[in-house]
C-alpha cells in the first residue's frame, strides 16, 4: 500500500513510520511542516530507505495535499497537529487552523481521490476530565476543556461527518498519554528526565495529583496499525494501557531511576482548565482486534529514561534551539 503519514516528523508519527518500515513493504510518504515539534532527526536512520519519502509542507495547503493524494495514496494517517495544551492557552488560533481546518483539507482530498481509509489520530482529552472513578469509552460525551482538546474534538466531528455524509471510510483513534523515545522535551516525562539529568528544577503543576493513563508509544503504534488494517469503517477505538499514575508518582519514579533528590521538585501554579484525571476503557480494541499492550509502565519508563541518557545530543539540540536553526525558521 501507499500510505500518507501527516506529521510524521513528530514524536508518535516518527515512531509509527519506523514501525511500518520495520514490519511491512508499504510505501510511506511523510508530509510535515516542520513546526517546532517536527524534527527530521527523528527519522535520520531511515531517510534513505527506498520505501520512504519526505515532503515538507502544510496539511492546510490544498495544493500540496492534492498533489500528493492524487498520485495514488491508499491510506491517510493524520498525526499532524498542534498538541501542547500550554501553547494552546497562549495562542488558540494556530490550533484551530492546523487541527480543524488542516484536517478538513485532508478529508476533502481523501474524498476527492477516493482513498481506501482515513485514520484520524485523536486524544482522550476530547472527553474532558473524569472523576475519581470510571473510564472513558467510545460513547463518552465530548467535553473538551482546553483550546487544544476543543480543536481535536472539532476535527473528530469533521471526520465523522465526512463518513456520514460522503461515505468516506474512516476510523478515529483516541489514546491516553504517550511516552517513549523521541518525545519533544516540553512534555512531562522527557522534560523531567532531561531537567533531572542536569540537576535542574522539575516544575510540577498544582499539587501533582493529576492522574493520567500512560501508554508506551510503541504499543500505541501497534494499535494504530491494527485499526488501519482491520478496524471497522466508521468506528472509534480508544487506546489505553491501564497504567494510571499521578504526575507526582511519575516525577518521584524518574528521580528514583536517576538517583536524584526529591528536592528538585518545584510545585508551580496550576494551569487554567487542567483536567484532573483521564483513564481509558480500551476493551473494544482488545476484544474486536485482539490488541494488547506489551509494555508494563515500570519497564517502559526505565527504558525511556535510558534512551534519553544515551541520546543527550538529540534533546540538547532541541532545548538549545539548534535543530530549528538547522531546518529553517519553521523547523
Amino acid at each position: 500500500m501507499k500510505i500518507l503519514i501527516t506529521g510524521g516528523a513528530g514524536f508518535i508519527g516518527s515512531n509509527f513510520i519506523r514501525h511500518l518500515l520495520e514490519n511491512y513493504n508499504d510505501e510511506i510518504v511523510n508530509l510535515d511542516k516542520l513546526t517546532y515539534a517536527g524534527n527530521p532527526e527523528n527519522l535520520e536512520e531511515i531517510e534513505n530507505n527506498p520505501n520512504y519519502s519526505f515532503i515538507r509542507g502544510d496539511i492546510g495547503d490544498p495544493e500540496i495535499v492534492n498533489q500528493i493524494v492524487s498520485r495514488g495514496i491508499d491510506i491517510i494517517v493524520n498525526f499532524a497537529a498542534e498538541s501542547h495544551v500550554d501553547r494552546s492557552i497562549e495562542d488558540p488560533a494556530i490550533f484551530l487552523k492546523t487541527n480543524v481546518l488542516g484536517t478538513q483539507v485532508l478529508l476533502e482530498a481523501a474524498q476527492k481521490y477516493r482513498i481506501r481509509k482515513f485514520i484520524q489520530i485523536s486524544t482522550d482529552e476530547v472527553y474532558g476530565s473524569l472523576g475519581p472513578t470510571g473510564y472513558f469509552t467510545e460513547t463518552s460525551p465530548l467535553a473538551p476543556n482546553s483550546p487544544y482538546s476543543a480543536s481535536k474534538a472539532g476535527a473528530d466531528l469533521l471526520v465523522r461527518a465526512y463518513h456520514q455524509t460522503y461515505g468516506l471510510p474512516v476510523n478515529i483513534t483516541r489514546c491516553s498519554n504517550n511516552y517513549g523515545p523521541y518525545q519533544f522535551p516540553e512534555k512531562l516525562i522527557p522534560l523531567f528526565v532531561t531537567n533531572a539529568m542536569g540537576d535542574k528544577k522539575l516544575p510540577l503543576y498544582g499539587d501533582g495529583r493529576n492522574i493520567r493513563d500512560w501508554i508506551h508509544v510503541k504499543d500505541h503504534c501497534r494499535a494504530i496499525d491494527l485499526v488501519m488494517r482491520e478496524g471497522k469503517e466508521g468506528e472509534i477505538y480508544n487506546i489505553g494501557a491501564n497504567s494510571e499514575r499521578t504526575n507526582l508518582e511519575i516525577t518521584r519514579e524518574i528521580l528514583r531511576i536517576l538517583q536524584k533528590p526529591e528536592s528538585l521538585i518545584s510545585f508551580v501554579r496550576d494551569r487554567p482548565g487542567h483536567d484532573r484525571r483521564y483513564a481509558i476503557d480500551s476493551s473494544k480494541i482488545r476484544e474486536e482486534l485482539g490488541w494488547q499492550p506489551q509494555y508494563d509502565f515500570t519497564t517502559g519508563l526505565k527504558e525511556t529514561v535510558r534512551w534519553y541518557q544515551e541520546n543527550t545530543g538529540w534533546w540538547k539540540r532541541i532545548k538549545s534551539g539548534e535543530y530549528r536553526r538547522k531546518y529553517g525558521e519553521n523547523g
